[in-house]
């Protein structure tokens, strides 16, 4: 009996570790796009913090940087997207801003388009000297790397509003019919003045934000507006025509759906000439781990339109539910940009834990290191080729012959075996393979090791519970 008892076991353990070992094998003849790179939107964050050069350094270059007491490896963002406010406290004949109860101050971004009085940028209806902080944080941003920028809304000014409220109506559009032509013009005369007195020229500019959302509401926690189809088609005419008219090269991103499902349904629910104006389809990650992300990429490759991830948030602190659901993203969704929401916010949300009204800082979530894995290595420029499991990605800078692999273990500690032996030339035997670590259960943050040797086009590496690992192998010619 007790022999066979320890028969069991042994059995048991062996079948564990057949399970737990394994081989990984890189397909070189995938080709999912070039990476156009990684991103995070400013608003909130930087209208509390733009004034600071130690966290523009931290978010948008690579180097090292103090901050707060912390040495964190800089993040290296290369994309930055600007807030068009909707918020001004002065009054015009006789209306002025509703403010919702529960809004924070940090969430309310001043607009430069006071008032409907005129739609010259040069009067008295535009004053040009607000939202300094976010501003400036956009100059420091480009200063430190960043060389893709977006223009966004959240919401309209608060005077296009039919209850001249910014946070929004509910499920029913805010913004007033009259208005729709101003909308357009607001944003064209940001991204124009923004051309000719920051110096920062908008590759897109996006009208919407969430907009099938019910959930934008007077007592809401932030600036919001229901759009529906018929009313986004109508706004979106009007602004590739202000743009144009202005002769400015940046183009019509639509329409930052909260879901996969629902930008499906947006993009759907689009005629013709509407897709046509539309260049880049802009959807959020907050439908988690569900949805159909193959479908929308699908919808985007038969439409000839680029695919962004351009916000992803989520309030687990230990970066676990982020990578996953990027990874999601890599193997189904296929975008060539990914974006993160705040980069400082309260504890889960925020990469540097902060609070945008109190002013504090405290130190890197583990999600930061997380992060830092695919945004330090994962680069511009480069090929995203298949990823050989959903927690793994794989990228190729083919000017350097690097092969960079991100990968994460989830489950019981395990040695993983990367296959690298379909490509024409998978290293040099006894080379070196770099390795950076960051365990989210405790231990290395992100940490470089030099221990790991490639020989006929495979190396292995053991992976703890809860552990992400890259490695850049050199000398690879994929085919």
């Amino acid at each position: 009996m007790r022999s066979s008892v320890l028969s069991s076991i042994a059995l048991a353990l062996l079948s564990q570790t057949a399970r737990a070992d394994t081989t990984l094998s890189i397909d070189p003849n995938s080709n999912w796009g070039t990476w156009e790179g990684w991103g995070v939107s400013l608003a909130w964050w930087a209208k509390a913090f733009g004034n600071r050069d130690d966290l523009a350094s931290v978010f948008f270059s690579r180097n090292n940087q103090a901050v707060n007491g912390q040495t964190l490896p800089g993040l290296g963002f290369n994309i930055a997207r600007y807030n068009a406010g909707a918020c001004s406290n002065n009054s015009y004949d006789g209306a002025t801003m509703v403010v919702s109860p529960n809004i924070k101050p940090s969430r309310q971004v001043d607009g430069y388009w006071l008032d409907w009085a005129s739609t010259d940028p040069s009067s008295s209806s535009w004053n040009w000297n607000v939202d300094a902080n976010q501003r400036a944080m956009l100059q420091k941003a480009r200063a430190n790397g960043a060389n893709i920028f977006e223009l966004f809304s959240n919401s309209p000014m608060w005077w296009m509003c039919n209850n001249h409220n910014p946070s929004g109506s509910g499920a029913t559009d805010n913004l007033q019919s009259w208005n729709y032509q101003n909308h357009a013009v607001y944003l064209a005369n940001i991204a124009q003045h923004a051309k000719q007195s920051w110096g920062i020229e908008f590759q897109s500019v996006e009208a919407f934000n969430e907009p099938s959302s019910s959930w934008w509401t007077a007592d809401g926690t932030q600036e919001g507006c229901h759009f529906g189809v018929s009313t986004m088609a109508t706004v979106i005419g009007y602004l590739n025509t202000e743009l144009s008219s202005r002769g400015l090269s940046s183009f019509v991103a639509s329409s930052d759906e909260t879901s996969y499902d629902l930008a499906i349904s947006t993009w759907q629910g689009f005629n013709s000439s509407v897709r046509n104006i539309v260049k880049r389809i802009n959807v959020h990650g907050y439908q988690g781990s569900g949805g159909r992300r193959d479908t929308l990429y699908s919808l985007a490759s038969q439409a000839g339109k680029r695919l962004w991830n351009s916000e992803y948030g989520d309030s687990d602190a230990s970066g676990k539910s982020m990578y996953q659901n990027l990874l999601l993203d890599f193997t189904w969704l296929h975008p060539t940009a990914w974006v993160y929401w705040q980069a400082i916010d309260g504890a889960g949300w925020g990469l540097i834990v902060g609070d945008n009204d109190q002013l504090t800082l405290s130190s890197a979530s583990t999600k930061y290191f997380v992060l830092a894995q695919l945004t330090r290595h994962i680069r511009p420029g480069m090929q995203i080729l298949s990823t050989p499991d959903d927690n793994t990605a794989v990228a190729y800078d083919a000017g350097s012959q690097k092969l960079v692999i991100v990968a994460a273990n989830w489950g019981s500690a395990q040695t993983i075996t990367f296959d690298l032996s379909r490509a024409r030339t998978a290293g040099s035997n006894g080379a070196t393979v770099p390795r950076w670590s960051t365990q989210t259960g405790g231990g290395d943050q992100y940490r470089s090791f030099t221990d790991t040797k490639i020989n006929n086009g495979r190396f292995s590496v053991s992976f703890s519970s809860g552990q992400v690992q890259t490695f850049e192998v050199s000398g690879v010619v994929l085919k």
